[in-house]
């Protein structure tokens, strides 16, 4: 009989915890108790740089700060709406737009500082965060035999 393995739970959780901790810090350090909701951020890696993608819908792209600090990157806003615009009286209101701050911490050896881009379209926030060369996939080459 072939032994089977139970779960792979571990091994899951390891890749993510070894891997991707190493690329960014996923923690949120500057979240303060006020703050009861942060947009989720989606990250993810194609040839030769990183997309980060923050959900931010009701925002403007003037709203944004976006900073680098040595290897932290932060996302912020600081929004201040004004609820008494007119004589209009709410019985629901659900629209949340506060204001937020997300840092991540990049890993220096792969991430080249000097080609960080970002765009603001349709409520999604793309931070485009270039490799260094060192860091890009390789093509596969064959090697003769002599």
């Amino acid at each position: 009989m072939l032994p089977v393995k139970t779960s792979l739970l571990p091994t899951v959780s390891r890749f993510f915890d070894d891997d991707w901790n190493n690329l960014f810090d996923w923690s949120n350090r500057s979240m303060t108790p006020y703050q009861s909701t942060i947009p989720p951020v989606n990250i993810h890696e194609i040839s030769d740089h990183f997309i980060l993608e923050v959900a931010a819908a009701g925002f403007s792209k003037d709203d944004f700060n976006i900073e680098l600090d040595n290897s932290t990157l932060t996302i912020s806003t600081n929004v201040q709406r004004d609820d008494d615009s007119d004589d209009s009286k709410y019985h629901r209101r659900e629209f949340n737009f506060q204001s937020f701050k997300r840092s991540f911490t990049l890993n220096e050896k792969i991430i080249d500082f000097s080609k960080i881009e970002a765009s603001y379209t349709n409520g999604i926030l793309k931070i485009a965060i270039a490799k260094k060369d060192e860091a890009k996939e390789k093509p596969v080459r064959s090697i003769n035999i002599s």
